[in-house]
């Protein structure tokens, strides 16, 4: 039987296994885009965008983050780094609409301050947009930590490596990627966030994006960005859980509410409330994807 989610006591957010990023210059594949199969459709003004078509961009671009809440997808849009005339501009015109959903990719994030100055911003314009974060310089991983406690509406770290890489002057292999990876993972579930991974860019090679998300989910990630539908599949298996995890979140679950004091042991393991956050948001994952297991 399909595992739906016991009562929970925390919020729950949509499972984020998986971004598709969507160049903004091809407007005729967005709704395409949003039955790929990803769990959040990235509509990219930034790197995918040449700059003299940034401004004839930005208009559909908008509006798609602008556009009606789907069952299975969620809506997101990257604007230019906020250090830039075409950034500033993207912003305003996402103020402007005022979207009631979705999230907004802020790249380049360097200091906290960005967070909590966009986050005011979108306030003051009554959209309740989520932000996700792009950390991609060196600056941004030396204060990834505050940028991941910057705002209650940040909702989602995202790797990038390749600006990162370079700004370093290493190479993209895993093991020159190693701490930058584990610094991003840490300050992002320090603060009860999502972390995506970096797309894989040999997205043609299936077996070796698949091999890539296993690994960044064994590293803590939560999910991982793609710049093609081919790899959405190999991605959201590797951060849905199986059924064994699901029977065990359930157990975790039932052993802490059966607890008169809000802590429960099981099979010799101390559950307390952060454990119970983490179980939830599995069987939210497990239920979006259908996951069955034994009662």
């Amino acid at each position: 039987m399909t595992c739906i989610p016991v009562q929970r006591r925390h919020r729950i957010e949509r499972p984020r296994r998986s971004l598709l990023f969507t160049p903004a210059t091809r407007a005729q594949s967005f709704a395409k885009s949003m039955h790929s199969g990803a769990d959040i459709v990235c509509v990219d003004l930034e790197d995918s965008v040449p700059p003299d078509q940034k401004e004839a961009a930005r208009t559909p671009a908008v509006a798609f983050l602008t556009g009606p809440e789907h069952a299975t997808a969620q809506r997101a849009l990257r604007i230019n780094g906020l250090g830039t005339r075409a950034g500033h501009v993207d912003l305003l015109a996402v103020l402007d609409a005022a979207p009631r959903h979705g999230g907004l990719l802020l790249p380049k994030v360097g200091h906290a301050e960005e967070i909590r100055r966009v986050d005011a911003l979108l306030s003051e314009a009554g959209s309740p947009v989520e932000i996700y974060a792009l950390i991609e310089t060196m600056e941004g991983l030396e204060n990834a930590g505050a940028i991941a406690a910057a705002s209650g509406r940040l909702r989602m770290l995202v790797f990038g490596a390749v600006d990162l890489s370079a700004e370093m002057g290493s190479d993209l292999s895993d093991a020159a990627l190693a701490y930058p990876r584990g610094r991003i993972v840490q300050a992002g579930r320090r603060h009860g966030l999502d972390v995506m991974d970096v797309p894989s860019l040999d997205f043609r090679n299936t077996q070796a994006v698949a091999a890539a998300a296993s690994a960044a989910r064994a590293q803590g990630f939560t999910g991982k960005a793609s710049i093609h539908p081919v790899t959405l599949e190999a991605i959201n298996a590797a951060f849905t859980p199986d059924a064994t995890e699901v029977a065990r979140a359930r157990a975790v679950i039932a052993a802490f509410r059966a607890a008169p004091n809000g802590l429960a042991v099981l099979d010799g393991q101390l559950i307390e409330a952060p454990v119970i956050k983490a179980m939830e948001k599995l069987l939210a994952v497990a239920d979006r994807a259908g996951v069955e297991c034994d009662e």
